[in-house]
């Protein structure tokens, strides 16, 4: 029995391209009717990774994770879970994973403490009451242990679903838009809660439409529309990859010279129109430091600095012509 011992980790390209996959998707089709939901998706996940699967509602996320949880049969294609084939064996591959799934229906007046228990005994895990206390520590519900589920906020019920997900110790672990209606401090707890999951040597993948959450917490990013998958890598190299400057803007007093700017290092374009300056660049910490000892070195003061640059929302617009949220 794993311990959930905090062991600091983050994966570099260098662990994912020598790293064996353990989860292995090949060819994956489910079509309902004339309609395809799943449009032939190739995927490799690897151990100890957060992979997340972005996109719109309605772009195949959700029936992509049950058919490699084992929950729907897909019409063609291959899926290995830690060594399992799903697709053969749906009951052997619910013993190493853990979901969880976007609405859980629970008895309202059960407590958080009997829930897991329960939910442990049905799995035919263990039940003590160490293993008990040491799940409802890990989604930090201590002071809720003896609640209803009805007396529980909607961040404190994502974190029983989660403790829930995780009563058979599983390997991997499927988070479904886990922060979906969560207001932004639950949402921090809960991508806190995450990552220690994934330096807990667990591989942690899940969907979700809100490009922050993925940036923040993913190794790597699937982007899917339309059932299909349309880039896949880390979030930095999918917003390198579109060539676009970050751009630091700021007002100023009066102006300054434009050749001086542009030589900044990492500085790619500039411009200083009506007190607003804004200087493109493909090395923003660089610039900006090159920028601020320009301005003391002036006497030119600069007022609500900020710094912008192209995001996986970008990314989605770039291969796919609309937003994200769409």
């Amino acid at each position: 029995m794993s311990q959930l011992a905090s062991q600091p980790h983050r994966l570099s390209p260098a662990d994912l391209a020598t790293g064996e996959p353990i989860i292995e998707i090949c060819g994956l089709v489910k079509r309902y009717g004339t309609f395809t939901a799943v449009d032939t998706i190739d995927l490799a996940v690897y151990p100890n990774e957060i992979f997340g699967i972005l996109g719109p509602n309605g772009a195949g996320k959700t029936t992509t994770l049950e058919m490699v949880e084992g929950l729907r049969t897909p019409d063609a294609g291959e899926i290995q879970v830690a060594g399992i084939d799903v697709i053969r064996d749906p009951v052997a591959v619910k013993r190493v994973i853990g979901v969880q799934l976007q609405s859980t229906a629970l008895f309202d007046h059960l407590s958080v403490r009997e829930l897991i228990e329960l939910f442990a005994a049905l799995s035919g895990g263990n039940t003590s009451a160490e293993w008990v206390d040491r799940l409802i520590g890990l989604v930090q519900l201590e002071e809720k242990a003896g609640a209803y589920v009805n007396q529980l906020s909607g961040g404190q019920k994502q974190r029983l679903s989660i403790a829930l997900a995780m009563v058979n110790d599983p390997t991997v672990i499927f988070l479904d838009e886990p922060t979906t209606g969560l207001d932004p401090q639950a949402r921090r707890n809960l991508w806190d809660l995450v990552r220690q999951l994934r330096d807990a040597n667990k591989t942690v993948v899940l969907t979700t439409h809100y490009m922050e959450e993925a940036e923040y917490l993913c190794d790597r990013v699937a982007v899917m529309d339309h059932g299909r998958i349309i880039a896949c890598d880390t979030p930095l190299a999918l917003v390198q990859s579109l060539g676009e400057s970050a751009t630091v803007r700021a007002r100023v007093e009066r102006d300054m010279d434009g050749a001086l700017l542009a030589s900044l290092p990492g500085a790619t374009g500039s411009s200083v129109t009506d007190g607003q300056l804004e200087v493109q660049t493909d090395d923003v910490p660089t610039t900006l430091t090159a920028l601020l000892q320009l301005s003391e070195r002036l006497g030119i003061r600069l007022d609500n600095l900020s710094t912008t640059s192209a995001t996986l929302e970008d990314v989605f617009l770039s291969y796919t012509g609309r937003s994200l949220r769409e």
